[in-house]
């Protein structure tokens, strides 16, 4: 408290730190850099510029009777503690009143002012949690889940629906440490409505919303969040035929996730590893793909669970298998192929079809044009017809064009034909 009253940035940094709130929390809720609030946390600078001590004021919900400044637009002082003294005093005052409260020593009223001094301010770093936001983190976790047997246009209603609740949160002054959380759940729900744009076909509007997601990533300050949009990004360009873009996207996103064993890096080098296997860069592919099982095996049990936002092995094979079929690894295409299909639930509609476009695809390679036309017709109308358009259409349209014109009079072909164009 005797940092705060005596405009010790320093000490209040350093303690924020101490608590858990890094610089770049700190900078962001206070308009500052990082790095300069790094170096006044190490003692090597001070503030004086009043603009300055109103922001730190602000974004870390320090009463402006507590800093010698007037009361704060957001301060709700009718639920404010009372710190002893006087709002109406000036900060010399204040000051005064404080030491002679003190000069009798730590006891009696001296404490008392103590107390209501350090309540009111902690009260100020410790907002209530806005109601909605548990709820929120709740709802992105079982988003997370995909889409266990829904139409991706119901699950998109349903997350657009509670994304939106976030606005009004964020528009709100927060806590430096509430604030981490909307963006982080903000991140997630924004990826995820990406996601299942993405699935629907629709690129220019899933590029958006993973821009979207990108930003509050960044503002959550958590750098796996960031490099998981940024890979989940990268498949937009990678399944829609511009996989260089694709390779660059997920290289920055291995940049973001650094060298720790995370489910972003490890989704990164897999993707990678698809997009410069389209690109025809095969050295690069097999190194991506390497790295890829290489964290893959060193996942713990929670980051490979089944979900949009960590890793499983199930999704892990179904990027594996694609990679291996484009660089012509038949045999080990298959075996990632049925793997995938072992692991994938009943209600995942979406990802046993890729998986048996991809069997269907490696088929096509190994000279069986007949089989692989048979397998992909066969996968396409097991589905329900809001399942047939975007990333599975377009994978099984690739197929089709890949079909050399001499094959076009075997029955499969024009049978495949006919369901992409009903």
């Amino acid at each position: 408290m005797q940092a705060v009253l005596r405009r010790n940035f320093s000490a209040v940094f350093a303690m924020a730190n101490r608590a858990g709130i890094g610089s770049y929390r700190i900078g962001e809720a206070c308009g500052m850099k990082p790095g300069r609030v790094s170096q006044i946390a190490r003692g090597d600078g001070a503030v004086a510029a009043l603009e300055t001590i109103e922001r730190i004021a602000d974004g870390l919900r320090i009463p402006g009777a507590l800093i010698g400044l007037a009361e704060r637009p957001w301060e709700d002082t009718a639920h404010m503690p009372s710190t002893g003294f006087d709002d109406g005093e000036d900060p010399m005052k204040r000051r005064e009143l404080l030491r002679g409260a003190l000069a009798a020593g730590l006891t009696g009223t001296a404490l008392a002012v103590l107390t209501d001094t350090r309540e009111s301010f902690d009260h100020a770093l410790a907002a209530h949690t806005p109601a909605d936001l548990p709820d929120l983190e709740a709802a992105a976790e079982a988003y997370g889940y995909g889409y266990h047997g829904q139409a991706p246009a119901r699950l998109l209603t349903d997350l657009v629906s509670d994304f939106a609740t976030l606005r009004p949160l964020l528009a709100t002054p927060q806590p430096a440490g509430i604030r981490v959380r909307l963006c982080r759940t903000a991140g997630q729900m924004a990826g995820m409505t990406a996601i299942v744009l993405h699935d629907l076909g629709n690129r220019r509007e899933a590029r958006s919303w993973f821009t979207t997601a990108a930003r509050a990533a960044t503002e959550s300050g958590d750098p796996q969040l960031h490099a998981w949009v940024l890979a989940r990004t990268a498949m937009v360009p990678l399944n829609y035929g511009a996989p260089k873009t694709a390779a660059d996207l997920a290289e920055q996103a291995r940049h973001t996730a650094g060298t720790a064993t995370t489910t972003a890096a490890t989704l990164a080098a897999a993707v990678a590893a698809r997009a410069y296997a389209l690109s025809h860069q095969d050295e690069q592919a097999r190194d991506a793909l390497a790295e890829a099982d290489r964290l893959m095996n060193r996942l713990d049990s929670g980051q490979r669970a089944d979900t949009w936002l960590t890793y499983g092995e199930q999704k892990h094979h179904v990027h594996r298998s694609h990679a291996l079929t484009t660089l012509g690894d038949n045999q080990r295409a298959h075996e990632s192929q049925a793997r995938a299909l072992e692991l994938s639930a009943p209600t995942s509609s979406m990802t046993r079809t890729l998986d048996n476009l991809d069997a269907a695809a490696c088929a096509h390679h190994d000279g069986d044009t007949e089989q692989a036309c048979q397998r992909a017709t066969a996968a396409l109308t097991a589905l329900p017809a809001d399942y047939r358009e975007g990333l599975v259409r377009t994978r099984a349209t690739d197929l089709y064009r890949s079909i050399p014109a001499q094959h076009h009079h075997q029955p499969a072909v024009p049978e495949l034909r006919d369901v992409l164009a009903a």
